[in-house]
């Protein structure tokens, strides 16, 4: 019963800290950029350009063509705009105590709401790329429909699985700070294996192979962005996947959520 209680006190405390919690998070997008001449330009400048290396390469260079029967620029938009999000999330997160480490020394601040307030940040610039993929899609002539609504829950599924992965990243990065650079390189293999440069599709010879990259949480998300955005499908023609989805990122929640407490008491010390 008591571990029961230890895991709704997390939520609970991000609950009753919500309006710290978003201005705190509004604060950090603004100073991330501010000691730079174009301020929070650069936030949106590195996702465009990485999205415009991408097309150039497949679509001119290697002369990509349509991916499940989409435009490759729209197949490819459409599935890194939820990968940036969950990049820069699980970034920030991952260095929220690192980064806010004069907060973390002070005895009466909920230091718990740290990570919740980077993957906040992250959300902003992932508003954007939203916008600016509805816009895309739009001149192709995939307009919004009723479907496009179903983007705020898969905002949501990709909010919550970023933050139950960045409390347990953020609280061993404390004393294993190595881990920074380990998920640099598995974000690198990740954008690879989601897939999202490349039609799954591919693999049918493959039934098992392909079982396994949809084992990856983040293929639900990024195919139900595609499928709201471009295939006008109804999340419940997948609800198997979303029944695991849920199920692992509560799971993930749940371990976070008692490694964050467990390790809680010495952070003021290593920091």
């Amino acid at each position: 019963m008591t571990k029961l209680k230890k895991v709704f006190e997390l939520p609970v405390e991000l609950y009753h800290s919500r309006h710290l919690i978003f201005n705190l998070a509004k604060n950090d997008f603004k100073t991330k950029y501010a000691g730079s001449y174009l301020g929070i330009v650069w936030a949106f400048v590195q996702p465009i350009v990485t999205i415009l290396v991408y097309w150039f390469v497949f679509s001119v260079g290697l002369r990509a063509g349509n991916a499940d029967d989409y435009p490759f620029v729209l197949y490819l938009v459409s599935g890194i705009v939820p990968w940036f999000f969950f990049q820069d999330a699980l970034n920030g997160g991952t260095n929220a105590l690192l980064e806010y480490n004069y907060l973390v020394k002070k005895v009466v601040f909920k230091i718990s709401i740290l990570p919740m307030v980077k993957v906040i940040s992250a959300m902003f610039v992932h508003c954007f790329f939203v916008v600016f993929a509805l816009l895309l899609s739009s001149f192709y002539g995939y307009t919004p429909s009723v479907h496009t609504i179903q983007l705020i829950y898969y905002s949501f599924c990709t909010f919550v699985f970023s933050l139950a992965l960045v409390y347990i990243t953020s609280a061993v990065v404390v004393f294993f700070r190595d881990l920074t650079q380990i998920i640099s390189i598995i974000l690198q293999v990740g954008v690879w294996m989601t897939p999202i440069m490349w039609d799954l599709n591919m693999l049918n010879g493959y039934p098992i192979l392909m079982k396994v990259f949809k084992l990856n949480p983040m293929y639900y998300i990024v195919s139900g962005y595609r499928d709201s955005m471009l295939g006008r499908i109804w999340l419940t023609a997948h609800w198997k996947w979303g029944i695991y989805f849920w199920c692992l990122t509560i799971i993930i929640f749940i371990l976070g959520t008692v490694i964050f407490k467990r390790l809680k008491p010495h952070f003021a010390d290593v920091l």
